[in-house]
């Protein structure tokens, strides 16, 4: 392999020939091998962010005067590079681990010197390394700190992935709520401790499903919110040391710009009130975080309702038939799993530990910087990720896919007739004590409500067949709710 040397405050360093990164993102190749992911491999919008937030510092110093094109075209060749970062090139060489000691600093040299080096190649006569025309932290990290751009850019990737979470939420609420309608038309029995209930109608649960999302978007949006306000300008500990009053209100206003442009929309960044507040503090990721949690903690409990409602088919309660995916066992010939719901509890279950995560991570800044970011926003760019792909699966694979067969109506109507919970329709009519005798007729001689009631010629002749006809239809018992006002 052929290198090229590259020298620190360390000494000197081998460098591949051909990378755009440096001798501070060799070392912490070396220095942190620990989840065998690169970050453009898990975070590509946080690449993005990185690389938008050196853009409006470039354009910021030459606006204040700091960074000349002469007696190169420095700006013009860091805006170049920029540029093509921003469009997707060269991403690979973002290839430090997302977790890393340092408090994202070798994540931060990275972007220095691949934009350095990119734009060095735009310069006549220059290549990779010639850091005398264009230094990673003299010209790329100018009026910086890895402690404003870091959160800064971590805010943006993060809120800009909570756009296209919400979008695919969105379809998935629309998924629901389209079952919802579909399935109305069934009644079916409700359950309550896993044991018989009165009845619900099908399109009831999904409706229920439907609007636990939605109040989970909304939460969701609004958490977001924080993630708007950034610490650009603070460098090292939010005193804007190394900066300049212009620097500080020119940097935030081409940051806005490229950020917009990029999101196709108006992105509201504003600087923190306090950069000493926006540089210590990490509380609106543990509120993102915790929303994110609430969510995948409904899903999964949904996800489970529905394993169960396909349970069987033949032995099980068999009341709604999924899309059959793959097979299910490699000894039980034409067994089909529920395997879109699974993965959506695991998900659940790996949400709900990065949040932990990310919780003990947040608790564990000292002072004026929390050094433990790089676990922190890895965590939660991971989750955001994890839910995108996997309610995209579940709308499309699973709940879109969501079928009522003849086998699922008898079951469903079967259910119902063998209920003895049924009996407590009766009770407004003839009271609990003696619905409970009703109803316990009805369990130890396996007959139903209606038969049991039928039979008994004194409650007939009170109440009349029809009245008990009315009272026992179990499609009314679902619509009590509807007379309500609301």
């Amino acid at each position: 392999m052929i290198n090229r040397t590259e020298r620190d405050s360390l000494g000197t360093l081998q460098v591949p020939a051909g990378a755009y990164y440096g001798i501070n993102t060799t070392r912490a190749l070396t220095n942190f091998p620990i989840t065998g992911y690169k970050i453009s491999d898990v975070a590509d919008k946080l690449v993005v962010s990185l690389v938008m937030v050196k853009k409006a510092a470039a354009m910021a110093n030459r606006e204040t005067g700091k960074l000349k094109d002469s007696p190169v075209p420095v700006w013009e060749s860091i805006i170049a590079a920029c540029d093509e970062l921003i469009s997707g090139a060269y991403h690979e060489q973002f290839c430090t681990d997302p977790i890393q000691g340092g408090a994202g600093t070798s994540l931060n040299m990275n972007a220095n010197e691949v934009i350095a080096n990119i734009a060095l190649e735009h310069i006549n006569g220059c290549k990779k390394g010639d850091y005398h025309v264009i230094d990673p932290n003299n010209h790329v990290n100018m009026s910086q700190s890895t402690n404003d751009v870091l959160p800064t850019a971590s805010h943006i990737a993060i809120r800009l992935m909570l756009d296209d979470l919400l979008e695919t939420m969105k379809e998935l609420y629309t998924s629901f709520d389209n079952k919802a309608k579909e399935f109305d038309k069934y009644v079916k029995i409700g359950r309550t401790h896993l044991q018989d209930a009165v009845p619900i109608r099908l399109g009831q649960e999904f409706d229920a499903y439907a609007r636990v999302l939605k109040r989970d978007i909304d939460r969701i949006e609004k958490t977001g919110h924080y993630l708007y306000e950034v610490n650009m300008g603070a460098t090292a500990v939010g005193t804007a040391l190394n900066t300049n009053p212009e620097y500080v209100e020119s940097v935030m206003k081409h940051l806005k710009a490229v950020t917009s442009e990029y999101a196709g929309r108006d992105f509201p960044l504003r600087r923190c009130e306090s950069l000493v507040d926006g540089t210590q503090n990490t509380d609106c990721y543990t509120e993102v975080s915790a929303t994110l949690k609430i969510c995948m903690m409904n899903m999964s409990k949904i996800a489970s309702d529905l394993r169960l409602m396909v349970s069987g088919p033949g032995c099980g309660l068999g009341e709604i038939t999924l899309e059959e995916r793959q097979a299910g066992s490699s000894i039980m010939p034409d067994k089909v799993n529920p395997v879109i719901p699974e993965v959506v509890n695991q998900v659940a279950f790996q949400v709900i530990g990065n949040d932990h995560t990310i919780c003990l991570a947040s608790e564990a800044g000292q002072f004026e910087l929390n050094v433990m970011q790089p676990v922190l926003v890895f965590n939660l760019i991971e989750s955001i990720n994890m839910m995108d792909n996997v309610f995209k699966v579940f709308g499309k694979l699973c709940v879109d896919k969501i079928r009522i067969t003849s086998a699922n109506e008898e079951r469903m109507s079967n259910n119902l007739n063998r209920s003895a919970s049924l009996a407590a329709a009766l009770i407004p009519a003839i009271g609990y004590a003696a619905s409970g005798e009703i109803a316990k007729k009805a369990r130890t001689e396996r007959k139903s409500i209606l038969e049991v009631c039928l039979e008994d010629t004194d409650l007939v002749a009170k109440l009349g067949e029809e009245k008990i006809k009315d009272l026992l239809d179990p499609d009314q018992m679902t619509r009590w709710g509807e007379k309500l006002k609301h």
